[in-house]
């Protein structure tokens, strides 16, 4: 069985916290499963969606929205991850004024 295609990955940080290319609704759902931190709604919610897009009752685009909302909650979105951290350093070094 083929599984939904998202129209673009989704990098998240998992595990240890190596970067990990989401690319489908299994993949996700997979994520979702073995999430090992505190379960909230958007990860409830995720999981919904990826089972419903599994059983052809979603789109792989709606699984994809709430996957990365759950990820984008979480703090796990590589981008938003760099971007955290080159901010981070940039102010331990002075280069930004502290915010």
């Amino acid at each position: 069985m083929k599984h939904a295609q998202f129209d673009q990955p989704v990098s998240v940080f998992i595990g240890l916290g190596f970067p990990r290319e989401i690319e489908t609704v299994l993949d996700a759902y997979d994520v979702l499963i073995e999430w090992s931190g505190l379960s909230d709604l958007d990860r409830s919610a995720a999981i919904d969606v990826c089972r419903k897009a599994l059983n052809g009752e979603k789109s792989g685009k709606d699984a994809r929205e709430a996957f990365q909302r759950f990820a984008d909650g979480k703090g796990i979105l590589v981008d938003d991850a760099y971007r955290r951290a080159s901010t981070q350093l940039a102010r331990e070094w002075s280069i930004l004024p502290a915010v």
